[in-house]
């Protein structure tokens, strides 16, 4: 009877624009208004993005649409949120993100099993323009070989 992975919101332009070396999970510190207004399914995480700030996980630019039935206690749209990892896990990030000129991104923002605001980070390096180039001629490629197997099949 436990509760599934309910999906928020997905960064799909992520997968496009970089190469995901590492994917990480962490928590996220959250007001209740937040946590309301993300069940609803109110967030773009579309330009946001991770730095190390004074040794704690800050996401920056997370949009979170104010809670409709919230008061004057509603939170900041787009305030920076903390994110939740071990320390060894964050020194770990600092490290990788400061010598090879890596970025952490968020990919996905999901509620979990027990209920628990999560966000899926991808440590990435951007692509240039003729990578995101090959990797549409290779989808297209895969995309004739495909429909080449149907017709094949069909006959």
């Amino acid at each position: 009877m436990g509760r599934q992975v309910k999906v928020v919101t997905d960064n799909r332009r992520a997968r496009h624009d970089y190469f995901i070396e590492e994917t990480y999970e962490a928590g996220i510190a959250l007001t209740g208004t937040e946590v309301k207004s993300l069940r609803n399914g109110r967030a773009n995480i579309k330009d946001s993005y991770a730095r190390v700030e004074n040794g704690e996980l800050i996401l920056h630019d997370m949009h979170i649409s104010p809670y409709e039935q919230g008061n004057r206690f509603n939170h900041e749209p787009r305030r920076p949120r903390r994110l939740l990892m071990h320390r060894y896990e964050i020194q770990r990030l600092y490290g990788k993100v400061r010598e090879k000129g890596l970025t952490l991104i968020p990919l996905k923002v999901y509620f979990n099993e027990r209920g628990l605001a999560k966000v899926e980070l991808a440590l990435v390096k951007g692509k240039r323009l003729y990578d995101k180039r090959e990797d549409i001629a290779a989808r297209d490629a895969q995309r004739e070989i495909a429909r080449a197997l149907r017709e094949r099949q069909k006959v």
